[in-house]
């Protein structure tokens, strides 16, 4: 599974802890065809091997061919967690989610906006703006939501070291 697709998850399954907010419609995943398979459905279907642009076609059906040369199949990697049951997540993801959450909120900046994640046990997120990228009523409005913002992922997400 691609990073997006797993942020795109995590963000839904949050919003929906959250409560999500009337603009949580717009925001949808990404589509399934954007998406490169990652292993076969059954564990056993043969991947092709890349074609070489010398090597002539030959006919699938002849005895004497070589089985198609498959990829070991990896298990998908688990999500760390912590003993209370929180995810354990890098400080860029977490700053992924928080920004993703700010931008269901209205007149939130296409462009200019940064989440930093700092600390450890009670980790906390500080908000930036390029200049010009949000008037000044609107950034004090989206730096005062960030303390319950963070207070409820808290609940959910673990800094990890």
């Amino acid at each position: 599974m691609s990073d997006d697709v797993k942020d795109a998850g995590l963000v839904a399954m949050i919003s929906s802890i959250l409560g999500g907010s009337k603009r949580a419609d717009l925001v949808a995943p990404p589509p399934l065809f954007d998406v490169p398979p990652i292993a076969p459905a059954n564990g056993f279907e043969p991947v092709e091997p890349p074609i070489a642009d010398a090597a002539p076609a030959t006919p699938k059906n002849t005895s004497d061919a070589a089985p198609a040369v498959t990829k070991p199949v990896e298990p998908p990697a688990k999500i760390a967690t912590t003993p209370d049951g929180k995810q354990l997540l890098p400080a860029e993801a977490i700053a992924d989610l928080v920004l993703s959450e700010l931008r269901k909120m209205e007149n939130f900046p296409a462009t200019g906006a940064s989440v930093t994640v700092y600390g450890y046990r009670h980790w906390n997120a500080m908000i930036t703006f390029a200049p010009f990228s949000t008037s000044f009523q609107n950034a004090t409005r989206f730096r005062q939501t960030m303390p319950d913002l963070v207070f409820k992922l808290r609940r959910f997400v673990e800094l990890e070291i």
